[in-house]
């Protein structure tokens, strides 16, 4: 479905963040966050920095364990970056990370926290979406508009349902009720630009491109899909049927966003 390539993704890095610096720009840094509860506006900026900056650490070591996530995790690692220095930090950070994954290729063996998708395509992927959608919160924060090309939408939307195949998105665990089960599919439409099944029926969850009969059908916008399933204000998007199901294979993969 997807047709976007590694290098697209390394370009995207850095025109999203552009566009993310426009849409901040004069804003007050101290804007609540209403989607990031807990965040301002310049936790937010310094969260997708410190983002950048580590999976360009990442990646430029090599590295083939994990690498501790302090200036993602930690908001005072980058606390003294604040109010107009955040423009060209956010820049320069999203400059280096793209480099560092041209220089690299999109084979280089690294540390993902993506199991056995160990390469850094990984990371410039991941640091696409994570902009994105972030970029996407700053919108709301600041009332500006939010636009995303379909296909990088789209490109999201897949890389959620590959996400959701994960053990920790559907093993049983204290605490979280059973995803697996007989008949419990999931179709979800994105006008003109998709459609993704999930069958949950088997000992794994499994998907593919297309429409089949299901329990539960989400259609909207692609935009609109991808801000629903990041539980991000969609009011375009109408889901039918089975909504305890859906609830219930939205938290289920989610669980990276508790992290």
């Amino acid at each position: 479905m997807t047709s976007l390539t590694f290098d697209d993704h390394c370009r995207a890095i850095v025109s999203q963040t552009e566009l993310l610096r426009a849409q901040v720009r004069g804003a007050d840094t101290a804007t609540e966050v209403s989607t990031c509860p807990g965040w301002d506006l310049g936790r937010l900026l310094r969260h997708v920095g410190g983002d950048h900056r580590w999976a360009q650490e990442v990646v430029r070591t090599r590295a083939l364990e994990p690498v501790p996530g302090d200036p993602v995790d930690d908001p005072a690692v980058y606390a003294h970056v604040d109010g107009d220095a955040l423009d060209g930090w956010l820049a320069e950070g999203a400059a280096e990370l793209s480099a560092t994954l041209r220089d690299a290729g999109p084979d280089a063996q690294v540390w993902t926290p993506a199991h056995e998708r160990n390469t850094s395509s990984f990371w410039a992927r991941r640091m696409t979406h994570e902009t994105v959608v972030h970029r996407a919160d700053a919108a709301l924060a600041t009332g500006s508009a939010f636009r995303l090309d379909d296909a990088l939408a789209a490109d999201a939307v897949q890389e959620w349902m590959e996400f959701a195949t994960v053990p920790e998105a559907y093993e049983p665990r204290p605490g979280a009720p059973g995803l697996l089960g007989p008949g419990r599919t999931l179709q979800f439409e994105a006008t003109g630009a998709g459609q993704w099944h999930v069958d949950l029926g088997g000992d794994r969850p499994v998907w593919h491109t297309g429409r089949a009969a299901a329990a539960t059908t989400v259609r909207g916008p692609v935009t609109d899909l991808l801000l629903f399933l990041y539980r991000r204000p969609a009011p375009a998007v109408e889901p039918r049927g089975d909504t305890a199901l859906l609830e219930l294979w939205l938290t289920r993969t989610g669980f990276w966003l508790e992290a």
